[in-house]
Order: structure tokens, then sequence, then C-alpha cells
């Protein structure tokens, strides 16, 4: 080695344990064998191999050697019996991985050097004496702080996962001493890790503030008796020995008999075969691929290598719930009360403790503001396999929105926001003046669109839908990614909401930065790309931080609860589902709109007057305390209770049961504020939601607001447009298909009775329905002994409400009510219901009694819906569980199937030539298509087949599914 040389020196060790730690488990297809620390180690060192051959790039090694720790033991436990004792084993499934990690290295044809009675910074130190004696440069490849004693003039630190060169200036911003100082600053603060006792109560910042008052730990400690804070004082003078071995402790050794010399190290180019050969034999098929494509290897041409395996023992896959060992300063050991368990649920356990204890430092995150950053980055997503992802939005509706910034986290506490559409403090209102030092979108998606298509990479987020329709926009495909919002709703459904910042707070104990404390509000409040790019990268960055630190810990759960079949085909595929369907969106007719809400007005206003009159004068009827005042003050009609405010209630619940007590008022009231709803939910507001490019309607669809799994929709609300009214029907008809299409409506006849036949076993209502039976007219039947031919109306429809009603656990009062008899009747009819079908009974008692030992009741599939108040002391809150538990595992079953649907349909449509015919709206147990004419009656068949065989193969149901499915022009035709 000469002078002008550069030797790159690797703290393996260090890298083993980020690739272990920042990657999920992950194991070798062929056999089990446990591979995901080798798997990061090896994409880690790749890019760094790979960038260290390139000029543009920067720094260019003439010499390169890999370094690693030989064991626990070294001269260091001779001076100090406890040194690293309170350091775990190594987990079982990280064991096997060291040996493969060494052969690794020597695929790569780089030295790999260890020594027995020495650590690899001992290693390290003695190199980097030697290269600066020959004149030569150093760079050591690492963020360990133990290693920053040997940061100079001709050596520095280079942290790979943050891009940041670590020189003399940055080792002073960080610790606040130079380099020669950190062993004293060390000697004074002690490693809790390494078990370095130093001074109790000493840390950093006041270690350094001694240091700089005295010089030196010897002159600090001679002089103790001069610090004038007494405890410090008095702690300083009581532990100076522990100082003193401190100080032994962390203070490197430069003079190991080295194995290899500096000339030996000298950088080869790689050897593609050599490389592939035991990439192959590890089943790395995306690093083999990118190895190939870079050293103009043909992989093809070359079999897979033998590989040598040390410590392999366990014959049934790696452990997963084996205790990390810390083998670097800056790695924490991770600790649970389930830590000598072997489970996915101590897994999940031991990461929940960890996250909790975790802090987060928005100051991390960096700004990525031109092409060389943003490859440095992407570069280190592909190292990372796993990134988390956010998209920053101008608008909270992707139909509308721009890109902001997208921001890559890859791994925890390392992220970076590129931001791409910031306006300048001063640009107009317009929006005019874009900010300097940004990327252009354009470039931005260019560079990244190959990565966020890339299924060996996984992209981790929050609500991920918004993102995958705005990408689409931009012609870019999602793939393989994992939505922590959709993660958290299928394990904890009715346990609390699945926000980000609930999430964050839950899991991490952090508060995260909510949009009003970055945005601001009202009139004083912003828009994201009007922050300056500091903040803006502190907030996004967070987001992606904590979307990866809140999927380790959710991750295994999903394994540990058995609930990953539910994330893998009900959630997580729909959300490519509902996407295009939002981007579709379906055509109105404004006109009919118009016409409709001229009626609605002109019936409103009739209401008004029979209203006024009944009243016996004028009020303002939507206000709850005037028309409190008329109905239990005025009139003194029955049934007046206040609420806490002191008003009397008004609630739609309170006027139904006036109105079937025969009291007129009330019902003008709910037939008025029907009326009221529907002209300003619909007529009116429906024209404002067309979109000014598609000239189409485009809601959205919420996959994580129930508790039973139903979708919702918003921006238009479409799933409550109400269809036993004429005037809701009326508004459907507004709903067009364009010209030369035809809208096709497809609806499940009777599924949630036929789930409750099929759940409960009820023999009378699944030989109804395999026999195509008239149900209601069956349970008539059964019930009042009344012969189903001749059957008369009234007698039918009371089976109906029951038959109803039973599902959603109805009383005798609501019953009553309904069917406007008395309760008395009523609740006999009940009676006599569960004396026909027995099963029924025996099912809502065994769903409770389920449901107050687990907490939660489950779908057909194994959906989990949690209501933890049916444990409630107080009765109307218990009931409303019970009833509500009674009814979820019907009605989520029932979305379980049209979720199961949906994500079927699209391939089913395109598998059979009809890529045409586009699934636009989802409605409860309706599903709406546009197709063009020629193609309609081709359609239906495989949108009935593929909605009828839905269950199928998870749940053969007992009862046959039963698809009405009609074409139109409009939605209520097609109905």
């Amino acid at each position: 080695m000469k002078k002008g040389d550069h030797l790159f020196l690797v703290d393996g060790s260090g890298y083993i344990f980020r690739a272990y730690h920042a990657l999920p488990p992950l194991t070798r297809k062929s056999d089990g064998l446990p591979v995901g620390a080798v798997s990061g180690f090896c994409n880690m060192l790749w890019k760094l191999v790979r960038d260290a051959r390139d000029t543009d790039v920067g720094i260019v090694p003439t010499h390169f050697a890999v370094i690693f720790d030989y064991s626990s033991k070294t001269f260091r436990n001779e001076l100090f019996s406890e040194y690293k004792a309170n350091r775990s084993a190594p987990p079982d499934d990280l064991i096997p991985q060291f040996g493969l990690i060494r052969q690794a290295t020597r695929a790569f044809d780089l030295p790999c050097i260890e020594m027995e009675g020495f650590e690899a910074d001992d290693i390290i130190a003695t190199y980097c004496r030697m290269a600066c004696e020959a004149g030569a440069d150093t760079t050591i490849v690492s963020s360990d702080k133990d290693l920053m004693q040997l940061v100079g003039a001709s050596v520095q630190m280079y942290d790979p996962m943050k891009d940041k060169q670590i020189g003399v200036a940055e080792v002073i911003e960080k610790w606040g001493v130079p380099p020669e100082k950190m062993i004293d600053l060390q000697a004074l603060t002690g490693d809790s890790v390494d078990n370095v006792p130093g001074v109790p109560g000493i840390g950093p910042k006041t270690a350094a503030q001694l240091l700089e008052e005295f010089g030196d730990l010897d002159t600090l400690l001679a002089r103790a008796s001069e610090i004038k804070q007494n405890k410090r004082r008095e702690t300083i003078i009581a532990n100076a020995d522990n100082a003193r071995v401190s100080r032994e402790l962390v203070k490197l050794r430069n003079d190991a008999p080295l194995p290899e010399t500096l000339d030996e190290l000298t950088l080869r180019p790689v050897n593609g075969p050599m490389l592939i050969s035991y990439l192959k034999a590890m089943e790395f098929t995306s690093l083999t691929r990118r190895v190939a494509e870079t050293t103009g290897t043909d992989a093809n041409a070359i079999t897979a290598g033998t590989v040598t395996l040390e410590g392999f023992e366990t014959a049934h896959g790696p452990d997963l719930d084996a205790k990390p060992a810390a083998a670097s300063t800056n790695a924490k050991a991770d600790t649970g009360a389930a830590s000598g368990q072997k489970t996915p649920a101590a897994l999940a356990e031991r990461r929940a403790q960890a996250g909790a204890g975790q802090t987060i430092d928005l100051s991390a995150y960096r700004t990525i503001r031109d092409q060389a950053g943003l490859d440095t980055l992407i570069a280190e997503a592909y190292a990372a396999g796993v990134v988390g992802f956010d998209l920053q939005m101008t608008s909270i509706d992707p139909m509308l929105a721009e890109i902001t910034g997208i921001t890559l986290g890859t791994g925890a506490g390392q992220a970076g926001y590129i931001p791409a559409g910031h306006k300048a403090q001063d640009s107009d209102l317009l929006g005019s003046g874009r900010m300097d030092g940004q990327l252009s979108l354009e470039a931005a998606l260019e560079a990244l669109g190959p990565l966020l298509s890339d299924p060996s990479v996984l992209k981790v987020g929050h609500n991920l839908k918004a993102e995958y329709l705005l990408l689409s926009r931009h012609n870019i495909a999602l793939e393989a990614f994992d939505d922590i919002m959709l993660m958290s709703y299928v394990l904890d459904a009715g346990s609390g909401n699945h926000t980000l910042d609930a999430l964050a707070q839950r899991w991490l104990g952090h508060a995260a930065t909510t949009v009003k404390d970055l945005l601001g509000s009202g009139r004083s409040g912003i828009s994201f790309d009007r922050l300056e790019l500091e903040r803006a990268t502190q907030a996004a960055g967070e987001q992606a931080d904590l979307s990866l630190r809140l999927w380790s810990i959710l991750k295994p759960r999903l394994v540990a609860e058995g609930l990953v079949s539910i994330y893998e085909r009900l959630e997580r595929p729909l959300v490519s589902t509902l996407a295009r369907m939002e981007s579709r969106g379906i055509a109105i007719d404004r006109q009919m709109l118009s016409r409709l809400s001229g009626e609605l007005a002109q019936k409103a206003a009739g209401l008004e007057d029979e209203i006024y009159k009944a009243a016996g004068e004028s009020f303002t009827i939507g206000s709850p305390k005037q028309l409190g005042d008329i109905l239990f003050g005025k009139l003194g009609l029955p049934g007046g209770a206040k609420t806490k405010t002191g008003q009397w209630s008004t609630s739609a619940q309170v006027l139904e049961e006036l109105a079937a007590e025969g009291h007129d008022l009330p019902r003008k009231i709910v037939d008025w504020r029907q009326l009221t709803k529907l002209k300003s939910t619909y007529t009116d507001a429906l024209p404002g939601y067309v979109h000014p490019e598609t000239r189409r309607v485009h809601t959205s669809y919420s996959m994580a607001s129930t508790s039973t799994g139903r979708l919702s929709s918003t921006e238009p609300n479409l799933q409550n447009i109400p269809i036993r009214t004429a005037e809701g029907r009326k508004i459907r008809t507004a709903f067009i298909a364009e010209e030369g299409n035809r809208l096709i409506s497809a609806d499940y006849s009777q599924i949630e009775l036929r789930i409750l036949a099929h759940v409960a076993d009820i023999p009378q209502l699944k030989a109804a329905f395999a026999n195509g039976d008239d149900i209601h007219a069956i349970t008539a039947s059964e019930m009042f002994g009344v012969p189903v031919e001749g059957m008369p109306r009234d007698v039918r429809s009371r089976a109906k409400a029951i038959n109803f009603g039973i599902v959603y656990g109805i009383s005798a009062f609501g019953l009553a009510n309904q069917l406007s008899i008395p309760r008395e009747e009523a609740g006999a009819y009940i009676k006599r219901y569960f004396e026909r079908f027995p099963g029924i009974r025996d099912y809502m008692d065994a769903t409770k009694a389920f449901c107050r030992d687990k907490g939660y009741v489950e779908t057909i599939f194994g959906r989990r819906a949690h209501y933890p108040d049916i444990r409630a002391s107080n009765p109307s809150i218990r009931a409303n569980s019970e009833r509500a538990a009674i009814n979820a595992p019907i009605q989520g079953s029932a979305a379980d199937i049209i979720r199961r649907a949906m994500v079927k349909m699209d391939g089913a449509l395109e598998a059979a030539g009809l890529g045409g015919v586009r699934m636009l709206l989802q409605v409860h147990d309706e599903l709406v298509f546009e197709a063009a004419e020629g193609d309609v009656e081709k359609a239906i068949p495989i949108i009935r087949k593929v909605m009828e065989d839905a269950a199928m193969p998870a749940v053969a149901l007992s009862v046959p599914l039963q698809v009405d499915a009609r074409a139109a022009h409009n939605w209520d035709e097609a109905h």
C-alpha cells in the first residue's frame, strides 16, 4: 500500500445484526433454512461494492476487507470478567447464518478477516494505523460509536444506512468532543449493552462538559474535588476506579497480529460466476439477476454452488422466538416475557415490548434533492428488501390530487423524502413559483417506477389504496405491498381505530405529528406543498418510519393469531380492486337530478305546511330544541326524555316510536327529514362530485370503518340511497350507462338468511333454499300452520319481518313497531319462531358465550369482530354488544363473500375475453358493472358464477347462493 491508496474496512458484525433486525424472518424455500440475515447482508454488501467501483459516486477504494468478531471472549474479559456478560446468546435462527455470511463474503471475492482473542474493532484499529503509516486514507464502513475514536485527518467513517460521512466535525457535533477524547467520554458514560460500568448518572452531555472543563479523564479524576455539584462530585470520586477500568475496555488495540497484510487486501474485480453460484445456492433470485446484469454474466449458465451449514440443528425450520443478541455496541437485546418460548406469538409480544421502548428522532430523516441522492436511496431500498412508503399529496382525493413528494423508509429511524411539488414560500395563490432544490416529478417517478413495481421489494404503508390509485394515474403499478391499516383491522376490528396516529400511540407510545400540528387549520392553515423542506422531510419521514416499525409488530401477530389468510385473501388484494373501481367512476344524469331536486323541494314544502298546521304554529323544523318543545312541551306527547344538555330528544328512534303509536306530527317530521336529506345529500350534492376530466362520479371506499368487514363509501356516500321509497329509487335512475353501454346490477338474494341457515344448521331453511322455495312462505307455514299455497300476503309479510329481524337481534318492541301489533303478540311470534327453529336460539346462545369468553366473534372464514363491551356491567351496553355479536358472524360472512367475489371478478372477466366489462360499484350485497351492449348477454352468467361460487374453496356452504342480475340503461331499472 502507498500514499494515495484508499482502504475500505467493513464492520461485518455490525452489518450482520443490522440485516437481521431490519428484515422479517426469511427461509430458503427448498429446505426452510433461515437466511434473512444472509439476504440482507448480501444486498447491503453488493450495494457497497458496486458503488465503490463507481467513479461518479466519489471515493473509490483500492483495498477492501470485511472484518468479523471471532467470538465473545477477548482479552477484555481478563481485565473485567463482567464485560459483555449481560449479552444474550445469538438467536437459534441466526446461528447458522454466521457461517453462511462468511461464505458470502468469500463469494464476493473479498478478504474475510477475524482473529481469536480480538474484537473486529481492534482489527480495524490496527489496519487503520498501518494504512496511516503508509500514507493512505481509510474509510470505516460503520456507525458504531466505539470506532469514532479512530477518526482523524486520514480516517473517516461512513454510515451506509444514512448515506452519511462521519469525520472529525461530525463526531464533535454528535458527542461534543473530538475523536481523541471519545475514549475518555465513553469511560465516563459506560455502555449498558457491553456492560462497561462507567460512572453512574453521567451521560454524554455531562461527560463532554466535564472533559471540556478539565481536559482529560486523568485530570478530571485528580481534580474531582473541584467539581461544584455535590452529587456529581461524590459519584465521580466513588467510581474513579470504574472509570479507569472502563477506559481500558473501550480503548481499541491497534497492535493486533493481523493474519493478512495490507497488500493482500487489494480490491479485485467481482467474480460474477463465483458470486452467482453462491447466490443461486441461497436462492436469492432478485440479487442474482442484478449481479448478472452488472457483471455481464449469463446466470442460466451457472450452476448453484454448495454451502456449508454451521449450527443448523433445528429441523423444523427457524426459531422465530429466539432472543436476538446484541453483537455491536449499537444493537439492543430483544427481551420479552415470552422470550423462552418458540412461537410466533412470543415473537409478536417481544416486538411489541421492544417497539414501545424505541425513541423516534424526526431529525434523522434526510431530504433527497438530486438524482445522485435518489439513486443512493433506491439502492438502499433494494438492499433493505422491505421499505416504508408514502406519497404526499395536494388532496385527500387521489382522483384530483397531485404528488407533492415521495418517501421511502429503509429501516427504523431511516427515511428519505423526495420533494417534487413544493411551492416557493412567496408563490402566488394560483400555485406558480416552484421551490428550488427539488427533482422534477417526472424524473423522480421515472427513477422510482421500477422499484415500486418490483415484486422483490416489499413496500409497507398505511391506507395504501390512495397511493395505488394515484400512482396508476402516472402509469405505475404498485406491486408487493403490505398495508398496516388493514393488518390492524384484521387483528383488532372493533377494538379501536386504525389510523396511523392511533397505532403509533398504541404500539410505540409515540405521539405522531397530526395534520393540524403540521399544517394548522382554518384560514391560517396551509397545504403540504407550502411547507419548508426540513419540516416536510420530518413529517413525511415519520410516516414511512412509523409504518415500518408498526409492520414489524403487526406482521407476526397475523401468524400468531391465525389471521394471515384473512389479510392475504380478503384485504390486501382488495386494495387494487377498489382502486380500479374508484378510478372508473360512474356517469350521472345531471338534468334528471335537477328535476328530482325540484320535486323534492315541492314535496318538502307541502309537508312543512302540514307540519305547521298540526303543530298550531310555525317553527324551525330542523331545530331539535324547537321541535322538542313543540312535541313534548306544547303537545305533551308521551315518551319524552331529555338529553344531557337538557333538551328533549328528537332522534329518529323517538319519532318512529311516536309515529308507530299513531301520532301524526312525528310521522310527518320523519317524512320531511327523509325528503330534505335526499335533496341535500344526493340531488343537490351529486353534480358537485362530477370529476372535471372524466365527467363521472368517483366514490371512495373505506376498508376499515366497520367491525364486520362491510365496506362503506364516502364523497359521495352511495351506500345509503334508500331503495324502499319511490324517491330513493328515482335517485338511482340518475346513475346511467354511457352511450352504447348498459349497467348490470348483480345482487345476492337473501344472502344473510342463507348464511344463518348454514351457521345455525336449520334443516327447514336449508331445504327451502336448496329447493328454491319461497323462504318467507315456508317460515310462515312452519310458524303459523298455514299452507304455502294460497297463503295470505299479510301472513307472509309477518314471517318476512321476523326472518330479517332475527338476523339483527330484533326485540319484541322492535317487531311490534314494525308490524304495528301489540308487543305481547310480537313477543309470542318470536317465541314461536325459536320453538320452530331451535337451532337459531342455540346459535345465538353459543355465539354470546363464545364472545364473552374470547372477546370476539368470527365469520365463517375466520375474520374476527371484537366486542369488549359484552362483559360490561351496564345491562344496556351489554345487550347492545350481544345483539351486535350475534349479527356480526352473519353480516360479516356476507361481507367476506362479496369481497372474495370482487377480488376474483376482474380476472374472471378478463379470462372470458370480457376485459371491457368494468366493475364500478359495491353497495352492500350488490355489485354494479358497466358493459358494452354486445357484451351483456355473455357477461351476466360469468358475473353470477363468480359471485355464487365466491365462498369456494375456502368454505363449502350447505345452502346455495343465488344472484339476481339484470341489465338496463340506469341503475334503478337494472336492480
